[in-house]
């Protein structure tokens, strides 16, 4: 069974795209023959799109490119040449190293959000995903299914009607609730004198989308741009071969057949069975057995706990300050100085340890200086102390978060047992009863799913349904993480976690000082998330308007 919508083109859209993706009906595919700007420009627009890639190349960029001078290529045959190529290179220099220095875009289409988690879990990839708060989910694909991910084996299986029929139901209740509270956000946000209609109407839609994307299924599909290099992409091909989901495992075959055509030599050893066989045998059976152990070590301690009643604590803290370095702040200056010195760090730490107070704070304000904004960033000095965190929140929140790459982060297996979020705002437009019957709903489908298919599961529960995990970053992340995401045009769910990991630090850790350079987390309510976003972009338009 192919679990995917299939699309469509003409004969003359089909010879235009055969130049530059590397097959025409698989939902994954890679982008040759462009520009890198022109690859970088079609994943930024992608994430604020419904359409796919290729639609989206065809009605929005191919107008504005000369692609006269490609008329001859076919990129859906592979690249032998360049395979034939990497070969003589690789004799010369060796795998490891050259495969970190040829790179691939790629398209991975009609990806479960459960999927998407595990395609972002790289470090030194890049991503792009479609949003939530862009993207209405009422919107069908082109088979005319809802988007949401169908696993075969479970459709195959005597769960397969009920699963299709209550994700039905729970798409149909966000369909019939959007307008509802696309007019109630409206009316309680009028629009604003210098505001244009397009302006003010993306704010009030992306506020909507927001409130009601907690009744999303974990099966909803999302349209992900990944760029990385060869050898990030084995390490990613490598895991995904070995996970508990077949989802991912099948994706990463699709991936595998797409980049042996561009960067085939990158990707020998991954389904090799001595070499990448046997490092993905290793990576399913550390897992299995840890996992078997803990059950045996504590049954009681289960995960997910299929339970009939969430076991959620009200009283529990969203966010929590696990562990900190308590002389994190005088590591820092030590690490400050140490570039600009000619001794040893332990004699450095010594001086600095000698410092009287105000000489402590002009060394760190010098080192910091004048942010501007946030993207002005002190050195690595500010790497030499980490906080680890514990979190609880819902499943979308948690989405947001996991993409930071430079930290590390772990989480539990997607249950119900931790009980779900109701914006404020769904209750204020009167929809509670409503979105509390489509959570329900996929409560109800989990605990009938959960015993048979407990990885498959995972794709009722709702991104309004809380997860445990724990992350663990330095100062210099923390800083980027926590001023990015309180920014006035964020998620207020992560809003929220940004800004009780800021007081943490400053309040719990006692790193005041630390706290105080992040000068630009903004702790600051708004109504409109997206309005001031929105009215700079269209200042921006405008003023390119006005030089051509």
């Amino acid at each position: 069974m192919f679990p995917y919508s299939e699309e469509s083109f003409t004969a003359d859209e089909e010879a235009i795209l055969r130049r530059y993706v590397t097959n025409l009906d698989q939902p994954v595919f890679a982008l040759v023959n462009l520009p890198e700007v022109v690859k970088g420009a079609l994943f930024a627009r992608y994430s604020r799109s419904a359409k796919s890639l290729r639609r989206l190349f065809l009605e929005e960029f191919v107008g504005d490119l000369d692609i006269s001078g490609d008329a001859t290529v076919d990129a859906t045959v592979g690249l032998a040449r360049a395979e034939q190529l990497y070969e003589k290179v690789f004799v010369e220099y060796g795998d490891d190293s050259v495969a970190q220095l040829g790179g691939v875009h790629l398209a991975c289409e009609q990806s479960s959000n459960v999927l998407s988690k595990v395609l972002e879990w790289g470090r030194l990839m890049s991503y792009l995903e479609q949003s939530t708060r862009y993207i209405a989910y009422n919107q069908r694909l082109d088979n005319g299914q809802y988007r949401y991910f169908r696993p075969p084996e479970l459709l195959d299986s005597p769960h397969g009607a009920r699963f299709v029929g209550e994700m039905d139901r729970v798409f149909d209740t966000y369909g019939a609730l959007l307008p509802r509270m696309q007019a109630w956000v409206a009316e309680q946000f009028p629009q604003q004198a210098g505001d244009s209609d397009f302006v003010y109407r993306q704010a009030t839609r992306a506020k909507s989308l927001d409130a009601l994307r907690g009744i999303l299924p974990a099966a909803s599909l999302s349209n992900i741009g990944v760029y990385g290099t060869g050898q990030s992409y084995e390490q990613l091909l490598l895991r995904m071969r070995a996970h508990p989901l077949p989802e991912a495992r099948h994706y990463a075959d699709m991936m595998l057949v797409e980049l042996r055509k561009v960067i085939p030599s990158f990707l020998q050893r991954v389904d090799v069975k001595e070499r990448g066989g046997e490092w993905s045998d290793y990576l399913m059976v550390t897992r299995e057995q840890t996992s078997r152990l803990v059950q045996r070590l504590w049954p009681d301690l289960q995960s997910p706990h299929p339970s009939s009643e969430p076991e959620f604590d009200a009283g529990e803290a969203e966010v929590t300050l696990l562990d900190f370095d308590p002389e994190g702040e005088e590591k820092v200056l030590v690490a400050a100085c140490f570039s600009h010195l000619g001794c040893s760090e332990h004699e450095a730490a010594r001086r600095v340890a000698l410092l009287a107070h105000d000489d402590r704070v002009a060394l760190l304000r010098a080192y910091v200086g004048e942010r501007r904004n946030r993207r002005h960033r002190p050195g690595r000095a500010f790497e030499r102390t980490d906080y680890r965190f514990e979190l609880v929140t819902d499943y979308g929140a948690f989405r947001d978060l996991q993409r930071h790459r430079m930290l590390t982060i772990e989480w539990q297996r997607l249950g119900i047992s931790l009980g779900y979020d109701m914006p404020s705002l769904v209750a204020d437009a009167g929809l509670a009863e409503r979105y509390d019957e489509a959570i329900g709903r996929a409560e109800e489908l989990y605990r009938t799913l959960a015993p048979d298919f407990p990885e498959q599961a995972s794709y009722a529960v709702a991104l309004a349904h809380r997860i445990r995990y724990v992350m663990q970053f330095n100062a210099r992340e923390a800083m980027h993480l926590i001023e990015l995401r309180s920014g006035t045009q964020g998620h207020p769910a992560y809003r929220r976690v940004a800004q009780q990991m800021h007081r943490a630090i400053a309040e719990v850790a006692g790193h005041r000082a630390l706290a105080d350079a992040m000068s630009h987390v903004d702790h600051g309510s708004t109504d409109l998330e997206r309005l001031e976003s929105e009215r700079r972009a269209e200042r921006r338009r405008s003023e390119k308007s006005a030089t051509h």
